[in-house]
């Protein structure tokens, strides 16, 4: 019984940590990539190798299953009450998306990191701050950041955090470099600006977007939820890969 209730809250997380699904993360990462000034390039290669920032996008995920990194678990997502600011809000001791991002990011800045140390700070850096641009990783309440919240999308079964992950995305059948390709089209005063905000702001333009996330009426999703939201989606996806690299101009471009 207690190796039962263990692989189920082992799913509970896994289910719960997911964002945007490996085509946005891959989005994320090659906007960044593609923003870079020449020095954050090369200095970032000495990090990272041969991998592209698509290519660490979903490293959070994919080392779920190795005890090692178990305590990441919480660190996806955090939970913010409708009404409330981070700081008053009731803090996860595990952590959460909000207070890790700003801790590694210090940390990178610090350039006193060994290096693989390093090297996972900047994938965990990737894949978080695609994660706080998904609205449902600033949850609200006891729902699990919307995977309670069971729906049908196109009469298919699924949950109100999956349309999220991937269900509006990946009916796009785009791949991550076409999706890139038709979004990645700011101006540069718009980028600039993206950039000026901290991740208590990317946390709070989530928050923001609550009341359109929830607007799911009987629950049978499809065309007009999508039409609705996925330009939200996909302009979530282009302003975390334009933060991401800003971030990591500042920390390897000077």
């Amino acid at each position: 019984m207690k190796h039962f209730l263990i692989f189920c809250l082992s799913i509970l997380i896994t289910t719960f940590s997911f964002a945007w699904g490996p085509t946005g993360h891959r989005a994320v990462g090659l906007i960044a990539q593609k923003h870079l000034s020449a020095k954050a390039k090369k200095n970032l290669a000495k990090v990272l190798g041969q991998e592209s920032l698509a290519e660490v996008a979903n490293w959070m995920d994919e080392i779920r299953s190795d005890s090692t990194y178990k305590d990441m678990a919480d660190w996806h997502w955090v939970t913010v009450e409708t009404g409330k600011t981070y700081d008053q809000s009731t803090k996860n001791p595990k952590g959460d998306v909000i207070a890790t991002l700003e801790r590694i990011i210090s940390e990178l800045k610090k350039h006193t990191l060994d290096k693989k140390t390093e090297m996972e700070y900047v994938k965990m850096l990737v894949h978080l701050v695609g994660d706080i641009h998904q609205p449902l990783h600033v949850g609200c309440c006891d729902d699990q950041g919307g995977n309670k919240v069971k729906v049908k999308w196109f009469r298919n079964e699924s949950n109100l955090h999956r349309v999220w992950d991937s269900d509006m995305i990946d009916d796009t059948k785009l791949s991550y470099s076409e999706l890139v390709e038709f979004l990645d089209k700011s101006d540069a005063t718009t980028m600039m600006a993206w950039q000026k905000n901290s991740v208590r702001d990317w946390a709070d333009e989530s928050m923001g977007l609550r009341k359109t996330v929830y607007e799911i009426g009987d629950g049978n999703l499809g065309y007009k939820y999508s039409f609705k939201n996925l330009p939200i989606a996909k302009k979530r996806v282009l302003q975390a890969g334009v933060r991401l690299a800003g971030i990591l101009n500042e920390i390897y471009g000077k």
